[in-house]
């Protein structure tokens, strides 16, 4: 019996210890519940231009076009409904390019093709917290008392639905243009494709991880891959159409600006494969905790937004 007391005795004095010093309690995910985000970073384009110096390898960082590299980045809001689940709604803005002269493979680099496009998606992600390391410092400071440092360490994987506008363009003689309107492979003319939307859903995968810089701010790196349901990005779809029944000097130049092995690209010939074109993003990531309303420095006490919590 007394060794039984002895016992509870230990375990309820190395409990209260550790509500003292460890905060990686349950509670502490309802600290962190709402964040603003700021993202910026690099995208990279795949699809139908561009790549390395072999075939094209569909849905493959194998076939990346480094130098078409460009920049985004996006904004969003993140809740946190569960320890282990968040959401968030990110407006992502940001460049993505593809261009033929970049690669040695013959095919492509005779046919040169280029776009840019500028793009805006808005995405709706559901994020799970694969770990999570969230602890809070002393809550006073006094003289010779450094009290705890502060821990917000995360990693989390997502996926999500989004809407994405996209507006490709080419240069030709110094002037860009607009390819949409210019319906270069003949789309809503006689025998051409039907004309094609300047916006697509996407659905995004990805991963990040972050740590916290205090307890309002996080900093972070995220990777994700978004798929798009068109293959119009860079408006290269299906086949060649006839120039000559296109209607501007321009729409005729972008249609088959080959500059070798022009027998390749006669009208009727393929042009584009078809697949659904897909872009990555690489983001360094801030995030501020907004949860609570506002608190105080020094040897002062946090004044949290809801409730009391003691520390």
């Amino acid at each position: 019996m007394r060794s039984l007391t002895l016992l509870v005795l230990t375990v309820v004095s190395l409990y209260s210890f550790g509500q003292y010093t460890n905060f990686n309690t349950q509670k502490n995910w309802s600290y962190n519940k709402k964040e603003i985000i700021f993202a910026v970073g690099g995208t990279q384009f795949t699809g139908d231009l561009g790549g390395r110096d072999a075939i094209g390898k569909d849905f493959s960082m194998a076939d990346l076009d480094l130098p078409s590299t460009s920049v985004g980045g996006h904004i969003g809001y993140r809740h946190r409904f569960h320890p282990y689940w968040t959401t968030a709604s990110i407006l992502s803005v940001g460049q993505l390019k593809g261009n033929d002269a970049h690669t040695n493979e013959i095919v492509r680099k005779s046919r040169n093709l280029h776009f840019k496009s500028l793009f805006v998606d808005f995405t709706q992600r559901l994020e799970f917290i694969l770990y999570a390391n969230e602890k809070f410092g002393a809550r006073y400071k006094f003289k010779g008392h450094h009290g705890f440092r502060n821990h917000n360490e995360r990693f989390y994987m997502f996926s999500g639905v989004g809407a994405m506008y996209f507006n490709p363009r080419a240069q030709w003689n110094g002037t860009w243009y607009a390819l949409r309107p210019l319906t270069t492979e003949g789309q809503g003319l006689e025998g051409g494709p039907k004309k094609y939307s300047p916006v697509t859903f996407t659905v995004p995968f990805g991963f990040g991880a972050r740590i916290g810089l205090g307890r309002m701010w996080r900093f972070g790196l995220e990777a994700s891959y978004v798929k798009t349901f068109s293959d119009y990005i860079d408006d290269v779809h299906g086949v060649y159409y006839d120039p000559a029944k296109l209607a501007s000097p321009a729409a005729q130049h972008f249609s088959n600006p080959a500059i070798d092995n022009t027998t390749w690209f006669a009208p009727g010939q393929q042009r584009g494969d078809k697949n659904k074109d897909a872009y990555y993003l690489l983001n360094f990531t801030i995030s501020k905790n907004v949860t609570y309303r506002n608190y105080y420095r020094g040897n002062k006490a946090y004044q949290w937004s809801k409730g009391r919590y003691k520390f």
